[in-house]
């Protein structure tokens, strides 16, 4: 076997970034007088959320420079907010987004250049006559504007799976680019195809020497749809990734391993992925999983002094569980230790997270995109919050949550289950999203049992259409669960959204054995 050797990575608006000239971040300005904060407890310390800019149209993508935040929206802006000011500028807008659903502006960062003007990256889905593609671009930023566009990369689009986070190298000028398998089963194992991998290219858009494949781009492969990346400034880097039913994860990325998707869903813990593992070599499983799943989103390293109790931790968005998770690195940063989670609900959607580097912490929320959950969007949706150690003692604050779902592998309930399992996509309410998740409300397949059976034990990855809509998204199967469990939805759903058929255990092994 070849060994690679690569120098450290840096992190990804680390504490390295040079803050010469510019204000302290921490200093307060008159505009947050106007907001109301909420309070965290954390330890012995309390940390304010303070709202910075709302009304926002889903942001996306954030990245930190000189006491502003830069950030993108779907539909394709990009806009500056200045953090002593509070005003939000509009910088460029793109007139050939392509968004629906999931595609759209996505992910932004910033490599500075010394005494000259950073270089701001971007990644957007577009048509390229009948077909989608995700490309990369390159801007100098002047401080007003963003300036001459480059395109570097471009690789397949689609309506869903595009990945496309983003980070900057900064001691090696390296941008590393992790891209989703555009919803295609192939593609993540095919090292000649520029999908599902974690790509790696100078500044310029060209291919290193020392890239693990020769001429290649490709520096890890085998990903589903990674939503977010981050690097702890020790060489250590991690995406967060979405599974299909089951099996989110966190990955430490090495150059040529490979982290199984489709062959291999989290752990290698089936005797099928276990004697798979044995043949293939470098196939790497996650440092941390989850089912059910949570569908991470965005990821950072937090590597400040000043919330005690989260240092040298990876902070990770949720969208499914609508949280911040706060995971403790173990020895070398190679492991996750500890979970703590927290606002599960609170403020809906969350998509992307940003460290500064004076240790404040940003999140933006998603409650204005294509799938909004109970209770949103609220009026000032949607938001960019920041997390900063308190000076007060608040009468009132929140505390951390507990971890939801311990129970859950024992859970029968069939309420439980389809909130945990189904709500996310079919909604609470059983209607959907229009093109996207078929409504259960008047669904013929939730009636025919045997049907709506070998569905559950299936999935599908059929693309037809329904009631005269055309849905192009695959459904998982779910038969990991047990027997019980998947009786238990069954007859929720037929209950709650259909005709009210009952499913016995005897007619489900029928049907579980003609499968």
């Amino acid at each position: 076997m070849i060994c690679f050797s690569f120098p450290r990575l840096t992190a990804f608006l680390s504490l390295t970034v040079l803050l010469a000239g510019c204000r302290d971040p921490k200093e307060e300005y008159a505009w947050e007088s106007e907001k109301t904060p909420e309070f965290l407890k954390v330890g012995e310390q309390f940390l304010e959320i303070l709202p910075v800019a709302d009304g926002l149209d889903v942001p996306w993508g954030m990245a930190y420079h000189e006491n502003k935040i830069l950030f993108t929206e779907i539909k394709g802006k990009v806009k500056s907010l200045d953090l002593e000011t509070g005003n939000v500028q509009t910088l460029l807008t793109l007139n050939d987004v392509f968004t629906r659903t999931t595609p759209g502006l996505l992910d932004i960062t910033i490599a500075p250049r010394g005494n000259g003007d950073p270089l701001v990256f971007i990644n957007y889905t577009k048509k390229q006559d009948s077909l989608l593609v995700s490309t990369l671009m390159r801007y100098t930023y002047d401080g007003e504007n963003l300036q001459n566009p480059k395109e570097l990369l471009r690789v397949k689009g689609a309506l869903g799976h595009n990945g496309s986070r983003l980070l900057v190298d900064r001691d090696r000028d390296i941008l590393y680019w992790a891209t989703g398998d555009a919803a295609d089963n192939h593609y993540a194992q095919d090292s000649t195809i520029l999908n599902g991998k974690v790509l790696r290219m100078h500044l310029d858009g060209s291919i290193p020497k020392d890239n693990p494949i020769a001429g290649s781009y490709v520096y890890a492969w085998g990903f589903r749809n990674i939503q977010g990346l981050a690097s702890d400034g020790r060489g250590n880097l991690f995406t967060s990734e979405h599974g299909d039913a089951i099996e989110d994860e966190v990955n430490l990325i090495l150059p040529l391993h490979n982290y199984g998707w489709p062959l291999v869903e989290g752990m290698h813990d089936t005797p099928q992925e276990i004697a798979l593992q044995t043949r293939k070599a470098n196939l790497t499983p996650p440092i941390r999983p989850w089912t059910p799943v949570i569908a991470p989103a965005g990821l950072a390293y937090y590597g400040s002094d000043e919330i005690k109790q989260w240092k040298n931790s990876l902070l990770l968005v949720t969208l499914k569980n609508q949280s911040l998770r706060v995971l403790t690195l173990g020895e070398g940063n190679k492991s996750i230790g500890q979970e703590r989670v927290y606002f599960s609900e609170k403020y809906g959607r969350m998509r992307a997270v940003l460290t500064a580097p004076n240790g404040d912490i940003y999140l933006s929320t998603s409650n204005r995109d294509w799938n909004p959950q109970p209770g949103f969007p609220k009026e000032n949706d949607d938001r960019i919050l920041r997390l900063r150690v308190s000076t007060s003692n608040p009468a009132e604050y929140m505390q951390e949550d507990a971890l939801p779902d311990a129970a859950l592998n024992t859970e029968s309930n069939g309420a439980t289950l389809y909130k945990t399992y189904c709500a996310s996509c079919h909604q609470a309410d059983g209607k959907g999203v229009k093109g996207v998740f078929p409504a259960l409300v008047g669904s013929q397949n939730i009636g025919d049992l045997r049907t709506f059976s070998q569905l559950l034990l299936n999935g599908t990855s059929e693309k037809k259409d329904i009631q005269g809509v055309r849905y192009e998204q695959d459904m998982a199967s779910f038969g990991f669960l047990r027997d019980e469990q998947l009786i238990a939805i069954i007859n929720y759903v037929n209950n709650r959204f259909g005709n009210g058929k009952e499913l016995t255990q005897k007619e489900f092994e029928t049907y579980e054995s003609n499968n």
